[in-house]
């Protein structure tokens, strides 16, 4: 099974896996952009965005499948998809691959996202860079809102701003899993 936790940057992507860690034990975690932090070593990302690149999309289906056959344990994954394209090939590899999947998409309005970015530090000891990369996040927060409506019919949409136990609970319950699950 492959929990997948979307949302802008800023929507509590990686809060939630972290809450949910510790309640579902078993579980592995597996963060694509690490995927995409290893091809930026190898090749040149034009767009500046590795989920552009079709060997990381390829790459993160695969990865995901092959932990999931490997090990035999869910695989909770908080990565922001949102592009349909890059979407449908990423989860019609994992339907391809019979894999289960659970996508949640948190929902958070756009002045909590904000807030959030402006008090994350991405690289401490680069000032200029951090800020470059609060706003290459916040730039995505349009476009990953506006494409909460066209992700797949299954998508479970949660409250973004509730707490994260709260929201690790709803997630447990609906996959069946953790404490008592």
């Amino acid at each position: 099974m492959i929990v997948w936790v979307n949302g802008a940057f800023g929507s509590g992507k990686s809060t939630l896996v972290d809450e949910l860690r510790p309640r579902w034990p078993e579980a592995l975690v597996f963060d694509p952009e690490m995927v995409g932090y290893v091809l930026r070593e190898i090749v040149e990302v034009p767009t500046g965005d590795f989920q552009d690149l079709r060997l990381w999309r390829r790459q993160v289906a695969e990865l995901a499948v092959g932990l999931v056959e490997e090990y035999r344990r869910p695989v909770l994954v908080p990565m922001t998809l949102v592009d349909p394209g890059y979407v449908g090939e990423i989860f019609g590899a994992l339907k391809a691959a019979d894999t289960e999947v659970h996508h949640f998409f948190l929902k958070v309005s756009r002045e909590v996202l904000e807030k959030r970015i402006d008090g994350r530090s991405f690289t401490p000891d680069d000032p200029a860079k951090d800020e470059r990369v609060r706003g290459w996040c916040k730039d995505r927060i349009e476009p990953c809102m506006a494409a909460a409506g066209g992700l797949p019919g299954d998508t479970v949409f949660l409250d973004g701003e509730l707490p994260p136990t709260e929201l690790a609970d709803l997630v447990l319950a609906r996959v069946g899993a953790g404490a008592g699950g």
